[in-house]
């Protein structure tokens, strides 16, 4: 199985107990006793654990930093000789980091000082040393490789609803006076009395004993009732309808643009200061170094190769802009055709290029 150790970081501290406390650190954060190696007796971890490694804690440093006189070794070997503990953890290359923030928080010795008597050397490729940042091909071999993302953003449109509008229906009750007409019928009784002279019949003779007559009036009077009925409907719907709505945005990419540091380079410089003198002898050469660049550039795209200027300048007009906003196309032009002329062979004399 592949192992899954990029790089090893070594620190060097004055005292066993900044090591101690840089240890538990590094447990706490799940790097495992059998990944951290401590050169102190007085750890839980002692240099036994260096023992599997050929010829104890000399051993591990000759299988760091191989077996020739590596003025790192020395350094090392030097440092744990007048005492001090080195703690070195094996870990991925995505850890380094981490584990070097931890060591860091210790305050680790610098080996390589004066103190030590050695001057910078070069680490070996799998060594990533906590208390020294050494210069740049250090820092290349310890992490093997350096990259530039390329980042680009992505245009994502999506929906959401959004109140536009929209009707608001109130039911009330409202009183309002009326007014009808009816017609009432009102009884009175009359009691007429009218003198006869006639003989008394046995009918009258009967009628003459004592009785009652009642005789009720009556009257009709207003009688007001309420039906509730319905008149009118209210409904409220909704109509919906779809439209197709266009979306402009920007989004913004970054470019790596490698240029390849060459010994001919300094040569091509000087022609560039020297046709930026004829063409812009008021100007400043850094504000138009960048659309010569430019114009060496695009020359070697494959976008453009084997078409004529003429034809992909307005192509490049947007291009420029948009990678220097700050800069005016019609100031720098000239500067851009000339560094693609160079580049293509075809460099004209200064006055034909203006």
């Amino acid at each position: 199985m592949a192992s899954t150790v990029d790089a090893t970081v070594v620190a060097v501290f004055e005292n066993a107990n900044d090591a101690r406390q840089a240890v538990n650190d590094l447990k706490t954060a799940g790097f495992g006793s059998d990944k951290v190696y401590v050169s102190s007796e007085t750890t839980s971890n002692t240099s036994a654990a260096f023992e599997h490694r050929e010829g104890g804690i000399k051993g591990w440093f000759k299988s760091l930093f191989g077996t020739a006189e590596d003025e790192h070794r020395q350094g090392y070997e030097r440092a744990v000789a007048s005492g001090k503990t080195v703690v070195s953890v094996d870990t991925p290359d995505a850890n380094i980091d981490r584990v070097s923030e931890i060591l860091n928080r210790y305050s680790p010795v610098d080996v390589h000082s004066d103190d030590f008597g050695s001057a910078h050397g070069v680490a070996t490729s799998n060594v990533y040393n906590a208390g020294y940042q050494g210069s740049e091909s250090d820092k290349l071999n310890a992490r093997e490789e350096l990259g530039l993302p390329v980042v680009e953003e992505e245009l994502k449109v999506g929906k959401r609803v959004v109140q536009k509008g929209g009707v608001r229906v109130y039911s009330r009750i409202t009183e309002r006076p009326v007014e009808e007409e009816v017609r009432l019928r009102e009884e009175r009784v009359r009691v007429d009395r009218e003198r006869v002279n006639r003989p008394a019949n046995e009918a009258d003779i009967r009628a003459g004993r004592d009785q009652v007559i009642e005789v009720p009036e009556y009257a009709e009077e207003p009688v007001i009732a309420k039906e509730a009925r319905v008149v009118e409907q209210v409904r409220v719907s909704k109509d919906a309808t779809e439209r197709i709505e266009r979306v402009n945005d920007t989004v913004r990419r970054s470019d790596v643009r490698v240029e390849n540091l060459g010994a001919g380079d300094a040569d091509i410089d000087t022609e560039y200061r020297r046709h930026f003198a004829v063409t812009y002898p008021a100007g400043d050469y850094e504000d138009y170094a960048p659309a010569y660049r430019y114009g060496a550039d695009i020359a070697n795209d494959e976008r453009y190769r084997g078409r004529e200027y003429n034809e992909i300048e307005p192509e490049l007009r947007q291009d420029y802009g948009r990678r220097y906003p700050e800069s005016a196309w019609e100031r720098v032009k000239d500067a851009v055709r000339y560094g693609w002329d160079k580049v293509t062979g075809k460099t004209r004399s200064t006055a034909a290029s203006r």
